[in-house]
Parts: structure tokens; sequence; C-alpha cells
């Protein structure tokens, strides 16, 4: 046995593998976030990297082990959500990368087009930054006109011509309020899981230009870090964009 081989059984001996993958750890939603992770896996891996894909469906948990270093990184929220929460929380959570936008649409099963009449029922999300975003898009159509405040509520509505009436549910009922409502205020995943796309379905979407991109975020302090930059790297490839655009046909749209 040669003095290499021996140092190498020396190695294996305490550290199981002498040459194993530096595991990275990033929380998800089930749909689309951990889909796009598992197909950027195999680049990871290249490069000495074992993506370990943690599936959550809410948005707490995944930002609580961001913070206490339970996760490496989440990929599953946008920035204004983020800042509320960690002004919410007392986190320190941060915005690395923007990866995609999962455009939120106005959808209907009773309606062709957005032009609700007198007393109209429209759906919408009940926390804070996604009701703020979806009173926004109902504005921008002209339908209402609402205060300048950075989140807002049907509260905030300052001129309501048509008597509109917002119902607010927990974004996975959304999908499920169209039997009772005139329109609903969907996002993209909830959207996509129940076969509803924007582009196809939806009466009225968001500009693709919209602050509501989907992030990695990290504790603060590890933006920096080698892991943290491959994994955005491999996010922000145009391999992603063209997976991206492939699979989920303008549900999803890369801000990259």
């Amino acid at each position: 046995m040669t003095l290499f081989t021996k140092a190498f059984c020396i190695t294996t001996l305490f550290t199981g593998f002498a040459w194993a993958n530096e595991e990275l750890k990033v929380g998800s939603s089930i749909i689309p976030h951990a889909e796009i992770l598992r197909f950027i896996k195999p680049t990871l891996e290249k490069q000495g990297y074992d993506l370990k894909v943690y599936e959550f469906n809410d948005g707490v948990i995944p930002n609580v082990m961001v913070e206490n270093g339970e996760l490496d990184a989440n990929y599953f929220q946008h920035e204004p959500y983020l800042k509320e929460f960690n002004q919410r929380k007392g986190t320190h959570i941060v915005k690395a990368a923007s990866i995609h936008i999962e455009p939120m649409a106005v959808y209907s099963k009773k309606h062709k087009d957005f032009n609700p009449k007198e007393g109209a029922k429209i759906s919408l999300p009940n926390n804070p930054t996604n009701e703020s975003r979806a009173l926004r898009i109902v504005a921008s159509a002209g339908l209402i006109e609402v205060k300048d405040n950075e989140l807002i509520t049907a509260v905030d509505i300052t001129k309501n011509p048509r008597k509109i009436e917002f119902v607010e549910l927990k974004d996975a009922q959304l999908p499920r309020s169209l039997d009772d409502v005139d329109y609903a205020l969907i996002n993209s995943n909830h959207a996509i899981l129940a076969g509803l796309n924007p582009v196809k379905d939806g009466l009225y979407t968001e500009s693709k230009y919209s602050q509501y991109g989907n992030i990695i975020a990290v504790k603060e302090g590890n933006e920096e870090l080698p892991k943290i930059k491959a994994l955005i790297k491999a996010l922000q490839s145009e391999e992603v964009r063209e997976f991206i655009q492939e699979k989920y046909q303008g549900a999803l749209v890369p801000t990259f």
C-alpha cells in the first residue's frame, strides 16, 4: 500500500468520503419553486454542491429556518412580503437575487372580460402584501382609487364608484371561490395548482415589471457565500430561462 493510499484510507475513515459535496439546503414552496430547484440540482452537483430541497406550504417556517440557520436560503416569496415579515417577526433576512415573477391575474367563471357591474364581488388574498398587490391591480384597471400607503386593505379604498364588494380569503382558497364570486385575483402558483394560466385564462394581468418578483432570500451577511453565489448563478441561467418559459407557458416570467 502506498503512502497516498494510506492517507486516503485514513481521511475516508474520519470523514466518510474524502470529496463529499457540500450541502446546500434551500426551502421552497412545492410548485413551482421546488420544480425549478430540482432542475438545477445536476448543475450544482457538478460544482461540488449537494442541493437539498425542503418543501413547505406556508410562508412562515421557511423564513424562521433561514433565520436560525437550519436552511441556507429559501425561494418562495417576493420582497414586499419579506420586508413585512422582517418587521413583524424581527428577523434579519435579505434578498440575494430575483428569479421570476408569478403574475397575479383576474379570473372569472362568469364573465368574459374584467368589467365588473355595480355590486360585483371580487375575492382577493387576505395577507397584507398580496392584498395590497391585488387592490393595486384593480386600481390600475381604473375601477377604484386607493391611498398611497405601502400596505393597503379594502378600508384604504378612497373611491369605489361601482360599489364593488371585496371578499378577503386565504390565497389557497381563491381558486375555489370562483364559483361564488364574479372575479378572483389569484397569484400564479395557486392558479397553476388549479389548472389556470394567466396568459390563457386571465382577464387582466399585472405588469411583468412589478415589484413582486420571487427571490432567493438568505440570512443577512450570507449573501456573498460561495454556495449562495453558485445557487444564484445556476438559477439565473439561460437553461433555467428556457425551462421556465417552456414548462409554465407564461404563468411564470423570468426577472433576470
